[in-house]
């Protein structure tokens, strides 16, 4: 239950927004939380914008939380030009201004924090999901090896540029080589993350910070953390002896090397554990190359199973399609995309495997084909200037295939390809390949 008068105090931080911070001009909010705002600046000198938290004001606090609140900022003001890496976002300069103490930090613009996919509904590819948590454990590896322990690892402090990369960020609660022993101790961070040695109050080390990528990975990967509790206790707990539900059985699709990985990284003794970023990352790695392998395998298992229900392909064996699969060029195009244009020069045959094509002459269009219909045999058979033109009328894949390429195939499947081909072109013949137009 909050203290009477906190969320008051805390709304009245929230919409005082000064107009400067020391020498930093502020342009609006960023973010806010129940310690700091977070601004967008402009830094005059260096002609840049940047990001700024303020902290707020110690008026009305208890000794206590005065004190707590100058340790966050210490801590982070140490950090200023300290951790140089691709991965954590550099803080560039801390100071104080009419009692208020800030620390200024580099601006990403659109950066999101990485809890906005850590829900059912919104998981990320496993891909990106590998990719992200590399990132991070190669930069957990950068700070550790400076001698700095984050001690809060969460997907609210992971940013995602809109580039798709990732930022590491606050370090308030972290603990360096230099921290003095009061700030070494007590409950900082979120108890969520926390390895077990962490939430029975000991020194966090950096397998605590690796056990909290941990669960930061099984939380991207399904959308669940492993260990919940409707208050601190039950959730001391579950983290110190429960054991959480499978990956598997949260999202079937996840390979077992991948829970193996987080299986071990969330380990309950540290020394079962990754013993450093860099090992973590390294066999993230290998799990990448394999999930990426299996993932293409799927895929093309998938498009297989597309063309032979298709009518083109009903004389041919499962090697002949497989043949051709691998011969062509396997395309996906979105409602309205033009796929041919008129005036174009192709040699191109293409397999209609799903969605639908309008054909178009003139600007009208004097047809529509659908899943397992053909187009392009004129062009394909000698290289001529396309009369007609074809956009997807809805999202719609294709087997793209030139004469170059199935010329490569075997001798049956060949035969099997100008066969159907030229039933295709028989039908047509006389119209174009395009329905005839009315009236």
């Amino acid at each position: 239950m909050a203290r009477p008068g906190y969320k008051r105090r805390l709304e009245a931080v929230k919409s005082a927004a000064p107009q400067q911070i020391g020498k930093y001009v502020v342009a609006r909010e960023l973010g806010h939380g129940t310690t700091s705002n977070v601004y967008l600046c402009h830094d005059p000198y260096r002609g840049h914008d940047v990001a700024v938290k303020l902290y707020h004001s110690e008026e009305g606090l208890t000794e206590k939380e005065s004190m707590v609140r100058r340790r966050l900022f210490f801590n982070e003001a140490q950090m200023a030009g300290m951790l140089d890496h691709p991965n954590i976002l550099p803080i560039l300069d801390a100071g104080e201004v009419d009692d208020k103490r800030y620390v200024v930090m580099e601006y990403v613009p659109e950066a999101r924090p990485l809890r906005e996919h850590c829900s059912p509904d919104r998981l990320l590819p496993l891909g990106k999901v590998v990719e992200v948590v590399f990132k991070c454990a190669r930069a957990l590896e950068y700070a550790h090896s400076q001698g700095v322990i984050h001690r809060d690892v969460k997907p609210g402090n992971i940013l995602l540029t809109r580039q798709g990369d990732v930022r590491l960020v606050d370090f308030g609660v972290a603990r360096t080589a230099r921290s003095s022993p009061e700030n070494i101790r007590g409950f900082f961070g979120s108890p969520s993350y926390m390895a077990p040695e962490q939430v029975t109050k000991h020194i966090a080390t950096r397998e605590s910070d690796l056990y909290a990528l941990g669960v930061v990975f099984y939380e991207l990967l399904t959308g669940k953390r492993p260990f919940y509790g409707s208050h601190i206790e039950q959730l001391r707990q579950q983290i110190v002896y429960a054991t959480p539900v499978p990956v598997h059985k949260l999202r079937a699709e996840v390979p077992p090397e991948l829970e193996r990985i987080v299986n071990r990284a969330i380990e309950k003794q540290p020394g079962r554990r990754y013993r450093s970023g860099l090992e973590f990352a390294s066999d993230l790695a290998q799990a990448f190359q394999e999930t990426d392998r299996v993932h293409r395998k799927i895929v093309e298992q998938e498009r297989f199973r597309c063309l032979r229900h298709l009518a083109f392909f009903q004389d041919f064996s499962y090697p002949n399609i497989w043949e051709l699969l691998n011969a062509g060029s396997w395309e996906q195009y979105r409602a309205g995309e033009a796929l041919l244009q008129e005036g174009d020069l192709d040699e191109s045959f293409f397999v209609l495997v799903s969605g639908s094509v309008l054909v178009q002459r003139g600007g009208e269009t004097v047809g529509r084909l659908a899943p397992g219909e053909c187009f392009g045999a004129a062009g394909y058979l000698d290289e001529v200037i396309r009369d007609t033109g074809i956009v997807a009328a809805d999202d719609t894949e294709v087997l793209r295939l030139n004469a170059t390429a199935v010329e490569q195939c075997s001798t049956d499947c060949q035969l099997r390809f100008m066969r159907q081909f030229l039933r295709r072109l028989l039908k047509r013949l006389g119209s174009c390949e395009v329905p005839a137009r009315q009236g």
